[in-house]
């Protein structure tokens, strides 16, 4: 049997619930999006129920300590087609097995989950390290991002709190939608732009101060470098080149 879901968490958890509804043995998660259809198995399209998922949600949350709760949350975001299948079979595994049973490392599916939801955390903690504003003529905070995972979702809290004083926008361009604060709430947004790929957009819609405010970046760096000291390899392990794009510092100076 095979499952297909939507790809939303509502619908994974949709998705649990119906297997210890219906008991039908042996079952395969995908999304609908990668499905291919075929003429030996058997499908189950499970419907999105938001009640259906907060009684899975919470029953979950009566089962596992919160570092969990947080992981599964994390290994859904990494948008893996194995993390999705391990996710729903964790939970599955879960609600057959005594207390701790996400302890058990020696289970594959536990196994994969923690790794996968490590991996998304060090993304997110990238993210939060690497993110440079750049400031647009309209007074707005702006930066165009294309992580690994979705890490949006984890990086909101700790770029509200650290600009809470002004209004930003944090856009995906890998997964076509963003964060805008207010200086109030943060917002979801999805805005279409005129280049497919925004990650150097015309210098047109920037403030005639950021130049200005990108070489004064550059020279505080370059003063505090310290060439003696210099280690390439230690530097590529703390910051890796394909995280170079968003740092101002890393961009090459305009003659």
């Amino acid at each position: 049997m095979i499952y297909l879901f939507d790809g939303s968490m509502e619908g994974l958890l949709c998705a649990v619930f119906e297997f210890f509804e219906r008991k039908p043995g042996s079952v395969s998660l995908r999304t609908e999006a990668e499905h291919q259809p075929d003429a030996f198995s058997t499908y189950l399209s499970v419907h999105s129920d938001p009640v259906k998922a907060n009684r899975v949600w919470k029953a979950l949350q009566k089962r596992l300590p919160g570092i969990w709760i947080r992981r599964l949350y994390a290994c859904f975001l990494s948008e893996k087609a194995i993390g999705y299948s391990s996710l729903f079979e964790f939970c599955c595994y879960l609600f057959v097995s005594p207390v701790g049973a996400e302890k058990n490392y020696g289970n594959e599916h536990v196994l994969t989950v923690a790794q996968l939801a490590k991996k998304v955390e060090r993304e997110k903690h990238r993210m939060e390290a690497f993110i440079r504003f750049q400031h647009t003529s309209d007074g707005l905070f702006y930066c165009g991002i294309d992580p690994d995972y979705n890490v949006l979702p984890l990086i909101m809290k700790h770029f509200k709190d650290r600009y809470a004083d002004q209004k930003w926008i944090i856009y995906d361009i890998k997964r076509h939608y963003g964060l805008f604060y207010n200086l109030e709430v943060v917002e979801e947004i999805r805005m279409k732009f005129e280049h497919p790929t925004f990650n150097s957009p015309s210098t047109e819609i920037f403030s005639e101060k950021e130049e200005l405010y990108q070489a004064l970046w550059k020279d505080y760096f370059k003063s505090t470098n310290i060439p003696a000291r210099k280690n390439t390899k230690l530097h590529l392990q703390h910051v890796p080149k394909r995280y170079w794009k968003y740092l101002t510092e890393k961009q090459p100076v305009k003659s």
